[in-house]
């Protein structure tokens, strides 16, 4: 099993996430992240999904959300040649005497806090997810009270794969 990250420019209209996600569902296909968008221009929203199987179910994969009526492009965004980022808000209980020390890890991820209150911080952390796991593996020992992460968002490198598309 590998991992795949597909990009869509897909028609902003009413229930294409939907039928996205029921193709995914019909075939047994499972999405590990989602995420959407609208682009600069707002005709058209960019979907970044997240799916694993082999060779053989990747393909499919490809092959039929590119027959899907509203979406206009769908490519692969391949690790060496994209950025990937992913964002994630923790609530961890925190008292008095826990803050200073999740500063400090907070200070050495180039992470915010964005909010504190007598028991509790909420921290916001924006990176590739490989970064996210290790600051939560540093949280081991604190109550994470909530977790939300987004799940990727990505984009191609340079030019050479810009998608312009016409009506």
């Amino acid at each position: 099993m590998q991992k795949k990250v597909f990009q869509l420019l897909v028609d902003n209209t009413s229930g294409v996430l939907s039928r996205i996600a029921g193709l995914f569902s019909r075939r047994g296909y499972n999405i590990e992240s989602i995420t959407a968008g609208v682009t600069a221009d707002p005709r058209f929203t960019r979907i970044t999904i997240v799916t694993s199987g082999d060779d053989e179910i990747l393909d499919q994969i490809e092959k039929q959300v590119a027959k899907l009526v509203d979406v206009r492009h769908i490519r692969e965004l391949k690790p060496e040649d994209s950025v990937y980022r992913e964002l994630a808000m923790i609530n961890i209980r925190a008292g008095a005497e826990e803050r200073t020390k999740l500063v400090s890890i907070v200070e050495i991820f180039r992470a915010n806090i964005i909010d504190v209150g007598p028991e509790s911080m909420i921290i916001e952390l924006t990176g590739n997810q490989g970064k996210i796991e290790a600051f939560l593996k540093l949280l081991d020992g604190y109550e994470i009270l909530e977790l939300a992460r987004t799940g990727i968002a990505g984009l191609g490198r340079g030019v050479e794969h810009v998608v312009y598309l016409d009506d």
